[in-house]
């Protein structure tokens, strides 16, 4: 279980280092596109590069955004319950997260293969690459989700995520 819990840590770490890639590259390509619009030599195609990189930063932030915190809860109407009730709106609320992105994937995929003939306008790359993030980064989402229900079910505790939590 060590080796499994070593390969996912580095894999948290490559994850957020893509995040921060795409940010700084879509801040490069905009400001750039920008620059040399200004100057009248227009770059077309780094605004498709920024929605590529947009649609992937989006899915895989969500998925680091998912393990450091609790990206959806109401604390002051949860803190109200006693523990137990506590524990079970929480596991319910993480089924139901799974049921959502089982359901991003289901219909992700299929938006995939459509998107297999259209290309970016200026780059002659598949618009795929990009809604592909959709049922990649809900996969990603759920493996996360598993994780804190199984966490939170062997130890009784409702897990709050944190800095360099991965796993």
């Amino acid at each position: 279980m060590t080796g499994m819990k070593k390969a996912y840590e580095t894999f948290c770490k490559v994850e957020e280092t893509l995040v921060k890639v795409f940010l700084m590259g879509i801040v490069v390509f905009v400001f750039s596109s920008a620059i040399f619009r200004t100057i009248g030599s227009p770059l077309n195609w780094a605004v498709d590069m920024s929605m590529l990189f947009f649609a992937w930063m989006v899915f895989l932030g969500a998925d680091v955004a998912m393990r450091h915190t609790e990206l959806v809860n109401v604390d002051l109407f949860f803190r109200r319950f006693p523990d137990k009730a506590q524990m079970g709106i929480y596991l319910l609320w993480q089924v139901l997260i799974l049921a959502f992105l089982g359901m991003l994937v289901a219909y992700g995929v299929p938006l995939t293969i459509e998107s297999s003939k259209r290309l970016f306008q200026t780059m002659t790359i598949s618009y795929s690459w990009a809604t592909l993030s959709v049922p990649v980064g809900s996969v990603l989402m759920m493996v996360t989700t598993v994780i804190k229900i199984v966490r939170t079910w062997t130890t009784k505790t409702i897990g709050r995520g944190g800095a360099g939590e991965c796993c």
